[in-house]
């Protein structure tokens, strides 16, 4: 996928220059085998919030920054700058910060993903400032009150998630539907087991009020599904030559709805029928705006 081959060659290009190397536009050319115009986006734009400094023909990055990230930081940060739509506009100052502090404490993307958050930029950048440094917030969660120790962000086929430790217990909470975010002074230790939750993937995204989806997948996209666990808690339901239908259990429309526009034409939503239909109704208002007007 283009996505995957932009975030390879960005993560090369990150390695390149965190190991202090110097090089040009025409060197990384030949080495991928793209244009000097695709190398000079990757560095001006896709890799804009990096300290990376211009020298005659060569490009590095300047001291301060030089061996801060290790391979999985690297990693990380290719995948977000690889696909843009994932995150908010992020200022210079933010990617600083999180340069120096280690992207990898706040951030897990998991699968391609296109949730729009521009309008709670704000609320992105404070919530990852308290998970890198440790602080408990408050918030308005479904019009309750929550206080919680914040541990990372997490991209979940498209929707962000803020994983916490709510009295002991590792929960989840939609980015988009916290309100009135607040920083408290209070600091908190990380609690180890619940790193492990994190690290092994075992969080429980699915809320007590969970609903239940069978999704039918077309079989050109069975291996890709398998192989990189697009769906956590799926399970196989019935499969033939041409398709195969899964049952998941979802908490939030959003986490299948865009799931399934990312992979249209290969798979179409069974059940429930309120969010078939809830899907058909956003796909029929693109096809009205995007249509031209008639002259």
């Amino acid at each position: 996928m283009a996505d995957e081959k932009l975030g390879n060659r960005l993560g090369v290009i990150l390695t390149k220059l965190n190991n202090g190397e110097r090089f040009t536009l025409e060197e990384l050319a030949l080495e991928f085998g793209s244009s000097t115009k695709t190398i000079y986006r990757d560095l001006t734009e896709k890799l804009i919030y990096f300290p990376i400094k211009k020298e005659g023909k060569y490009y590095s990055i300047e001291e301060y920054a030089l061996g801060k990230l290790n391979l999985e930081d690297i990693k990380n940060f290719a995948t977000i700058s690889g696909i843009k739509s994932l995150y908010p506009t992020l200022t210079n100052q933010f990617l600083t910060e999180i340069l120096e502090n280690k992207i990898n404490k706040a951030f897990l993307v998991k699968n391609s993903g296109f949730e729009m958050i521009e309008n709670k930029k704000d609320d992105f950048e404070k919530l990852s400032r308290a998970i890198i440094n440790h602080h408990v917030v408050e918030f308005l969660y479904k019009d309750k009150e929550k206080i919680v120790e914040p541990y990372k962000l997490i991209n979940s086929n498209g929707v962000w998630y803020l994983c916490a430790n709510d009295s002991g217990k590792l929960k989840t909470y939609s980015f988009t539907k916290i309100e009135n975010l607040k920083t408290k002074e209070d600091k908190f230790n990380l609690n180890s087991e619940l790193l492990k939750e994190i690290e092994k993937d075992e969080i429980n995204w699915v809320s007590n009020d969970a609903k239940e989806v069978h999704l039918k997948i077309d079989n050109s996209a069975k291996e890709y599904f398998l192989r990189k666990k697009v769906l956590s808690n799926m399970q196989i339901v019935k499969e033939n030559d041409e398709y195969f239908i899964v049952s998941t259990k979802i908490s939030f429309d959003d986490e299948i709805i865009n799931l399934v526009k990312y992979w249209i034409p290969y798979i179409e939503i069974i059940s429930p029928n309120d969010l078939a239909e809830k899907l058909n109704n956003i796909l029929n208002n693109y096809i009205k705006r995007t249509q031209p007007v008639p002259s």
